[in-house]
């Protein structure tokens, strides 16, 4: 009977030793039970579906901020990742921008660098700056990995308490269903609440940075959220998997001495 008491405590160390990397800039240790190239097939998927409905925008200004962001950022994210040894990492990148015709106040990135920025955003960012503060959040959800995370984590959940070659040989047909929740509308409050909050900050924090490498003043992330706030846009923290506009900018304010070591005017 202890044996099998002691079993669920040595699968999770087994799986942090066999599954646990490192997330680029921050330094965080993570569990990654899909891999690189599982990711970006099911997003590549997703991706393509989404784009055959979206409605792309026929404002040339606009869209051509958003390529100018989007290029600087990418450019500065490939730069740091070749400079610190993760040269490796720039392979999983095939970038590309667009800028859809939604009210919505919302954009995105999947893995692989697919940038997709709404037009219901641009009357808040007002400026091509705040607008790379956006930019460079999502960006950062794709650098850091947290789709692939989030999938790993709720892996765990559904077959945490199976042995380890059982979850493996299981996993391509779970990985797929869960590939519908992370990067569709399908999330788990109750199960991935706390890890979405934790990479909301994650992102954040890389975002400010990314931009700043870029040439962009973080500082007006405040300014962007205030108005995000004011907008009506705000859902309180608690059955948000964002954090709070007052948490965010609080959480902003934060790690903004460390954003700005990185900007150059």
């Amino acid at each position: 009977m202890k044996k099998l008491k002691t079993f669920p405590a040595i699968f999770v160390l087994v799986l942090f030793i066999t599954a646990c990397s490192t997330v680029a800039l921050t330094g965080r240790k993570q569990l990654l039970l899909v891999s690189d190239s599982e990711v970006l097939s099911l997003s590549s998927t997703s991706f393509k579906e989404y784009m055959a409905t979206a409605k792309v925008s026929t404002n040339k200004t606009n869209t051509a901020m958003v390529e100018r962001v989007g290029k600087k950022i990418s450019a500065a994210v490939e730069a740091y990742l070749n400079a610190n040894g993760l040269s490796a990492e720039v392979k999983n990148f095939a970038w590309e921008f667009h800028l859809v015709k939604d009210t919505t106040a919302n954009a995105f990135c999947m893995p692989g660098g697919k940038i997709v920025v709404n037009e219901g955003i641009l009357p808040i960012t007002k400026t091509e700056a705040a607008l790379a503060i956006v930019v460079g959040h999502e960006v950062a959800h794709a650098v850091a990995k947290h789709s692939a995370e989030r999938m790993s984590q709720q892996l765990l959940v559904s077959y945490g308490g199976q042995a380890l070659g059982a979850l493996l040989s299981k996993k391509s047909a779970a990985t797929q269903t869960l590939a519908g929740q992370v990067f569709g509308l399908g999330a788990n409050y109750a199960v991935m609440l706390p890890y979405s909050r934790s990479n909301e900050n994650e992102a954040d924090r890389m975002g400010l940075i990314f931009a700043a490498m870029a040439g962009y003043d973080p500082q007006v992330a405040v300014e962007f959220w205030q108005r995000m706030s004011q907008g009506g846009t705000s859902i309180p923290a608690f059955f948000s998997t964002h954090p709070s506009d007052a948490a965010r900018i609080a959480n902003i304010k934060k790690v903004m001495p460390e954003a700005l070591k990185y900007y150059k005017k």
